[in-house]
């Protein structure tokens, strides 16, 4: 899918009950790669394009994606658009549900403490290898090397969406441009598929997405680095240090991240 995917697991089973456990995750991520990359032309989904597959003739999953996408589209007053490029492009929720279903298959497989980790898309369920909470950074966007939030919990789906790793790729689908205003959005909630569309939905809304995200309901949370430099984030964020007060407006604490 273009980016790099880690798994890490943490239950106390036989090295082959977990080389078993991970080889299975990664021959369901090859899968679909296989079949929604938009690299590849002999994909699902660049045949779905081109005309030269019917949607009645595509398999289980790109009809149920397509489905959650048109959902997502509703929900976003059009803002998630696998259209929005002028082609078939449902990466925007793709990443985040792949790995949510690889983690959902590790808990019914009985490896119920793990963490999957698809290009900043994290999925993670129980303790940490040190038995303690897992530790989520969200990566600054000008500084690889930094992180500008660590989050804490046992059972977190966090999406993240930005111009850091392939730059301004989200196109605002009213404007046929890329979006500008918010150079990170992250989103926590139950589902990383729902939170992966949630975040590009707000990248593209650009600063408008702020109220947006602002308005969705509980359990869902989020933080926002706009491109000012700005730290924006739901007062309830599971973060480590806990989050602070250095200026309060609505529902979000306002600090500042410094640009390099």
């Amino acid at each position: 899918m273009g980016t790099a995917i880690s798994l890490d697991l943490a239950d106390d089973l036989p090295a082959a009950t977990l080389h078993s456990a991970a080889e299975r995750t990664f021959d369901w991520l090859r899968e679909v790669d296989a079949r929604f990359s938009t690299y590849r032309e002999d994909s699902e989904v660049c045949r779905l394009d081109r005309g030269e597959l019917r949607l009645a003739d595509a398999s289980a999953d790109l009809r149920a994606v397509l489905e959650r996408c048109a959902d997502l589209w509703t929900a976003t007053d059009g803002f998630f658009d696998v259209y929005a490029t002028g082609r078939l492009d449902p990466s925007g929720y793709v990443k985040g549900w792949a790995a949510q279903v690889a983690s959902d298959r590790l808990l019914a497989a009985g490896v119920p403490n793990h963490c999957v980790n698809a290009g900043g898309d994290v999925r993670v369920r129980g303790h940490a290898p040190d038995g303690g909470l897992w530790r989520v950074g969200i990566r600054h966007p000008w500084n690889a090397m930094s992180v500008c939030l660590v989050l804490t919990g046992t059972d977190l789906a966090v999406a993240t969406s930005g111009g850091y790793e392939r730059g301004p790729h989200v196109v605002d689908p009213r404007r046929g441009v890329p979006a500008t205003g918010l150079s990170s959005v992250t989103v926590i909630g139950p589902d990383l598929g729902v939170a992966d569309g949630y975040a590009t939905a707000a990248v593209a809304m650009g600063p408008s997405g702020i109220g947006w995200l602002d308005r969705l309901p509980s359990p869902w949370r989020h933080a926002v680095v706009t491109d000012d430099a700005r730290l924006l984030h739901s007062r309830t964020l599971p973060t480590d240090p806990p989050p602070g007060d250095d200026e309060v407006g609505g529902t979000f604490t306002r600090r500042v991240v410094p640009p390099t």
